[in-house]
């Protein structure tokens, strides 16, 4: 007579926070337990209630950044192993939720990255960002796709090539030669559908977060707009980190149960990469396009604010000259001028500056500003609020001149100046000058003070 083998129950265990890895993702754990047996701390961070907790492991599920396990007794560990011995070590209890979840986002590959273009020419945040697309696309072991929508763009897409995408999609015709939400919003969704995309990256300019909304709203997925960093955790979820809660700390969010993973990083965040000239790939030709007189907005004239008073680009300025609160009024930014007249550089601000009056918008440096990567960066009486450190903290150099030895901008400055800024300014602006008539008008390449 056989003896039946009787079955085991497989245990448990309880839930356990892993020290280190909690990204502040807005307490997914906690609203998911059905037990509340989990609690926030100060930090953001979980505290499980063992005495409470049921060992559903709802909360490890539902972490995107795997900061929770399952905690095993030795004994429980024994049962375990017996368990699996049983129904195999790959007897995974998966319900169906998670099961249909697993095969959408298993349809879901490739890295494509929106060339923005006008008239033909591309915005050159686009180039930046098939450079981060490229490390993305790398780790996820996918290809990297340019999609180039517009009117005789089809010089793009080498220019793409060049740049590292392995494909472009093209959709040329001329109902797209001016951009349009709506028929530039519905070429990406219907590209979306019939190519389903993991990652989609557009640039935080005027056009691309005018787009990236419409779209996202569209197929029902996430956007993070504005980000700094971009990464991929070990379950191919886009961890996208951005300035929160006004820009007092930086948080990693992640979309791990839709797709395409969607987000916007304003120009200058990303290194440019290296350009390939002749570098080819594959050329996906589309004919989607909607008909004219279905599109309800019309473009009947198209101004250009080149010739605008003020439009110093400072973005795209190689030396920063910027004032902040500590310059006291509007006339001693003419201190800043001459010294960034002598580097052949422009003169940036902080929001304070801005907010008082004392110069333009387009000049503003930060959050709410513009992202800039200069060679050298030189910050006069600017404190150092995370919300315009985050749009300079790339700079090659960092130079910092302020009164307050505990200024926040000094943690980040390449060279730190205590003092004076109206001393030590005029100080450095005839340095400066006397270098450069001992060079012939050469900009030196380093400035001795």
């Amino acid at each position: 007579m056989t003896e039946t083998t009787k079955p085991i129950k497989k245990p448990h265990g309880k839930a356990r926070h892993i020290e280190g890895k909690c990204v502040a993702c807005g307490a997914r754990c906690e609203s998911s337990c059905p037990v509340d047996s989990i609690e926030m701390s100060d930090a953001g961070e979980p505290v499980v209630l063992t005495v409470k907790c049921i060992g559903c492991e709802k909360c490890v599920k539902v972490c995107p950044a795997a900061a929770l396990e399952m905690f095993y007794t030795p004994e429980e560990l024994e049962l375990l192993r017996k368990w699996e011995a049983q129904h195999g070590a790959a007897g995974e209890e998966i319900s169906e939720e998670e099961r249909a979840l697993r095969e959408m986002l298993a349809r879901y590959r490739g890295v494509w990255v929106f060339i923005e273009q006008y008239d033909g020419e591309a915005a050159k945040v686009s180039w930046e960002l098939l450079g981060t697309g490229a490390d993305l696309a790398g780790i996820l072991d996918v290809e990297l796709c340019a999609v180039i929508i517009g009117h005789q763009v089809g010089h793009l897409c080498d220019e793409a090539f060049a740049y590292g995408a392995d494909k472009a999609i093209l959709l040329d015709n001329p109902v797209y030669l001016n951009y349009r939400t709506q028929p530039y919003s519905d070429a990406i969704c219907h590209l979306v559908e019939k190519h389903r995309p993991e990652v989609i990256l557009m640039g935080a300019t005027g056009q691309g977060r005018d787009l990236a909304g419409a779209v996202a709203t569209v197929v029902k997925t996430g956007l993070t707009a504005d980000c700094t960093g971009l990464g991929i955790d070990d379950r191919r979820n886009l961890m996208q980190t951005r300035p929160a809660f006004g820009g007092n700390i930086m948080a990693t969010i992640m979309c791990d149960k839709f797709r395409p993973q969607m987000a916007t990083v304003r120009p200058h965040v990303m290194a440019m990469p290296e350009r390939r000239a002749g570098r080819t790939g594959t050329v996906i030709r589309e004919g989607f396009a909607p008909r004219e007189e279905d599109v309800l907005v019309k473009v009947i004239e198209v101004l250009s604010d080149r010739d605008g008073k003020d439009q110093v680009d400072v973005a795209a300025a190689e030396f920063i000259v910027s004032g902040g609160r500590g310059l006291m009024n509007k006339e001693n930014f003419a201190l800043l001028q001459e010294l960034a007249d002598e580097l052949g550089g422009v003169v940036g601000a902080s929001r304070s500056a801005v907010d008082a009056g004392w110069i333009s918008h387009g000049r503003q440096v930060g959050q709410t500003g513009k992202t800039v990567r200069p060679k050298i960066y030189i910050a006069c009486g600017i404190s150092g609020a995370i919300q315009h450190m985050v749009g300079m903290q790339d700079s090659d150099v960092i130079i910092a001149i302020n009164r307050d030895p505990e200024a926040p901008i000094f943690q980040i400055a390449t060279y730190g100046i205590v003092g004076d800024l109206f001393q030590l300014v005029p100080a450095l602006t005839r340095r400066v000058r006397d270098l450069r008539s001992t060079r012939g008008c050469e900009v030196p390449e380093r400035v001795a003070v």
